[in-house]
């Protein structure tokens, strides 16, 4: 069978992992997020199964503790969209997409995966309120690492995607959020480096 939607039992049961207690922004408001502006984009999403596969999958199991969450939660969707009898190849296509938001890189000409990889970023080129909020909310989902240790790490980070020729790769969204986003990292790498 190929891609289709996901039956609520099983969004039901991904919700309930979004709502865990450790999580302050990879919760279910970042999901409803990408679904938005998922729809906002619709005109890009050549399967939209697909897309909202990888949007509820990408973040389904997240320990900021560890480093392999991408790979779980590809691995989580592996299991979930086999049981629903999904075609191999669609499965394999969201897990891929699930674990590229580790690193946000994907291959060259897969459009769809860095369109899926745009949406993931667009808190980025939100309003700087909203960023504030989001950056806040990070910071908590790692309040157990001391702030010299976090303030080094988050900048290198933010320096990763600012190092890029572009952190967006369609154009389309490149063209709408590429200031935005640079704005706003600059100005969170500037104050980490305040300390």
């Amino acid at each position: 069978m190929r891609g289709a939607p996901l039956p609520a039992e099983l969004t039901t049961r991904l919700a309930a992992r979004y709502r865990e207690p450790h999580r302050h922004y990879h919760t279910l408001a970042h999901v409803e997020a990408l679904q938005h502006w998922r729809a906002h984009w619709q005109a890009l999403v050549q399967d939209v199964h697909l897309t909202d596969a990888a949007i509820w999958f990408h973040d389904a199991i997240y320990d900021p503790r560890r480093h392999d969450n991408e790979a779980r939660s590809a691995e989580l969707a592996r299991i979930e969209l086999a049981a629903l009898g999904w075609a191999r190849d669609d499965i394999e296509r969201v897990a891929d997409w699930v674990r590229a938001t580790q690193h946000h890189d994907a291959a060259a000409d897969d459009a769809q995966a860095w369109l899926f990889l745009d949406l993931d970023l667009s808190v980025l080129a939100q309003d700087p309120q909203r960023y504030a909020a989001y950056s806040a909310a990070v910071r908590a989902e790692y309040d157990g690492i001391d702030e010299a240790r976090y303030r080094r790490g988050r900048a290198a980070v933010l320096r990763g995607f600012l190092d890029r020729d572009s952190i967006y790769r369609t154009p389309g969204i490149r063209a709408a959020w590429e200031a935005a986003a640079r704005a706003n990292l600059e100005a969170e790498v500037t104050a980490l480096s305040r300390g």
